[in-house]
C-alpha cells in the first residue's frame, strides 16, 4: 500500500463522527491523557462546522472512503499577529509511513499562506515521537514556551515553523 491509496480531501460534514473516532483513538493509542488534549476538546465531535472560517481549513486522508487521518490549520487562539496553528493532525496505523504526514504539512502550510499567514505553531506530547521526528523533518523548530492559549495544556512540546 503507498500513498496513491489514499485520498486526500477538504473535510466534509459527513466526516464530523469518524474523524471524532480516529482522533480519540490515536489519543488513546499513544497514551495520551484525556484531559488537556483534543480528546476532550468539543470541536472534536463537530469538526466541519470549526474549519468553516476564511481563516482555516480541515483536510482528511481516506482509505476506501473510510477517514484514517487529518490535519487542519487555522488561526491560533489569544495570539494577535499572523501566526497560524497547525491542529488535530492525527492517523490510523493503516496510514503511517507513507508519506502522508509530510503531504498533509505541505499542504496545509500552502493553504496557511494564501491566507497571510507567516508563521505555523504546533502543539503535541514528547511521546509521540514519531510526530515530532516529522514536524522536525518539516522544517518545524522547538520552543520554550507555549503560544496563545490553546488549552491544551497536557501538551508540553511547542514548535513552529516560519511559512
Amino acid at each position: 500500500m503507498t500513498s496513491e491509496d489514499f485520498i486526500i480531501r477538504e473535510i466534509q460534514p459527513k466526516d464530523d463522527a469518524a474523524l471524532a473516532k480516529v482522533i480519540r483513538e490515536v489519543i488513546l493509542e499513544m497514551g495520551a491523557p484525556k484531559v488537556g488534549t483534543a480528546y476532550e476538546d468539543k470541536a472534536t465531535d463537530n469538526m466541519y462546522q470549526q474549519y468553516q472560517k476564511p481563516t482555516s481549513v480541515y483536510y482528511v486522508v481516506t482509505h476506501n472512503n473510510k477517514v484514517v487521518g487529518g490535519a487542519g490549520i487555522a488561526q491560533l487562539d489569544n495570539f494577535e499577529d499572523s501566526t497560524c496553528e497547525l491542529q488535530k493532525m492525527y492517523f490510523l496505523p493503516i496510514a503511517r509511513g507513507k508519506g502522508l504526514g509530510s503531504k498533509l504539512i505541505k499542504l496545509c502550510l500552502d493553504k496557511a499562506k494564501d491566507l497571510g499567514f507567516t508563521n505555523c505553531y504546533l502543539e503535541t506530547l514528547p511521546y509521540m515521537q514519531a510526530a515530532v521526528k516529522l514536524y522536525k523533518r518539516n522544517g518545524f523548530i522547538n520552543l520554550e514556551k507555549p503560544m496563545g492559549n490553546t488549552a491544551h495544556y497536557n501538551c508540553n512540546v511547542w514548535m513552529i515553523k516560519e511559512i
